[in-house]
């Protein structure tokens, strides 16, 4: 399953990232005419040239002209095919010799959000990201550079019902965790060592469905503090505890 149409991604870091790791989503590259080619840039430019990939020097008014998001571009954009998205049955079907670890995205529509998550959920070494056709952030430049360019390391799923995936899920021996303001649990409370799991984040408006809400095998708080706190930061929190508790668990004991 994939977006249809095109999208640009800007800066030195997401391009770089794509070109490693699926140059072929790329159908060409501008860089800003007269911009002095620092390491990154030059790096760019070889990995274009090696995976045969378009190049076109344009200078600042062009940029102004034809790209309608001018965030700091860092003098590169690349012009992208939207990113390849997993089907859920094709992720289960992967095997592996530990238990899979996902983070559901419920109605977080803020593509900074997403992208924070999603970079969260790569550098802690979880395994996909998976996303609704309904209110949620596309996978947009924005979410791609916020995430500096994990949307290319996990696989991200997207899913038309999250009720059925979830469904799917729990078949699969999946235990599902929804955060709540009023659980009666602490996120630290939960062991996530021995179980395939999945952690559901919302949206800091509406926060997780109910009828997701419904399917949740654990519902977790942050305290009394979790209203504070922004839902990217919140994920942090609880997939940092998830891990180290994984590697506390995996760590030998010493003698």
């Amino acid at each position: 399953m994939q977006n249809t149409g095109n999208t640009y991604v800007y800066g030195k870091n997401p391009v770089y990232e794509i070109l490693l790791k699926n140059p072929k989503r790329i159908n060409k590259i501008y860089f800003q005419k007269g911009i002095f080619f620092d390491n990154r840039l030059k790096k760019i430019n070889e990995l274009a040239y090696q995976n045969k990939v378009q190049v076109q020097y344009v200078n600042l008014q062009k940029f102004n002209e034809n790209f309608e998001q001018k965030p700091n571009f860092q003098g590169v954009v690349a012009s992208v095919c939207p990113v390849e998205y997993v089907e859920l049955s094709d992720f289960l079907n992967i095997n592996k010799q530990d238990y899979k670890r996902i983070v559901i995205l419920d109605g977080i529509e803020d593509p900074h959000n997403s992208g924070a998550i999603i970079r969260t959920v790569a550098a802690a070494g979880f395994d996909a990201v998976m996303v609704s056709n309904h209110r949620a952030a596309p996978i947009t430049a924005t979410v791609e550079k916020i995430s500096s360019g994990a949307v290319n390391h996990i696989p991200i799923i997207k899913t038309t019902s999250l009720s059925a995936s979830v469904d799917l899920l729990k078949k699969r021996d999946f235990w599902v965790i929804a955060t709540k303001m009023d659980a009666k649990e602490n996120y630290y409370e939960i062991d996530y060592t021995d179980m395939n799991f999945a952690l559901v984040m919302g949206s800091e408006g509406k926060g997780i469905s109910k009828t997701i809400l419904n399917k949740a095998d654990f519902t977790v708080k942050l305290e009394s503090n979790f209203e504070s706190l922004n839902v990217s930061t919140a994920a942090a929190v609880i997939i940092y505890e998830a891990k180290r508790q994984i590697n506390l668990k995996q760590k030998p004991k010493s003698l």
